[in-house]
């Protein structure tokens, strides 16, 4: 069964950096918002930060899995890792969250 939140968001995206494990988490109307959050969270990240993601590590979803992220990752020279299939262990910190 399905529940949507306050807002009517039914998605819930988890983003942790491997390295601090500091953890960020968006909740989202549809997967097909993801693409765009992504960029935009990685710019803003890039700011604040003042360090380039060098790595992205995601499950094979299409909204991890697209043109769009692929163009973005290519032209700011991000290397984007997927995960096995029905693989948990892969993508454990996340999954534990």
């Amino acid at each position: 069964m399905r529940v949507e939140s306050v807002n009517g968001k039914k998605y819930i995206l988890v983003i942790v950096d491997d390295y601090s494990r500091f953890t960020w988490v968006k909740f989202l109307r549809s997967k097909d918002e993801t693409p765009m959050f992504i960029i935009k969270f990685l710019k803003m990240i890039q700011v604040r930060l003042n360090v380039p993601a060098q790595r992205i590590r995601t499950d094979n979803g299409t909204e991890f899995v697209n043109h769009t992220l692929r163009v973005y990752y290519e032209k700011v020279g991000i290397s984007h890792e997927t995960s096995v299939a029905r693989s948990l262990q892969q993508n454990g910190v996340v999954e534990r969250r």
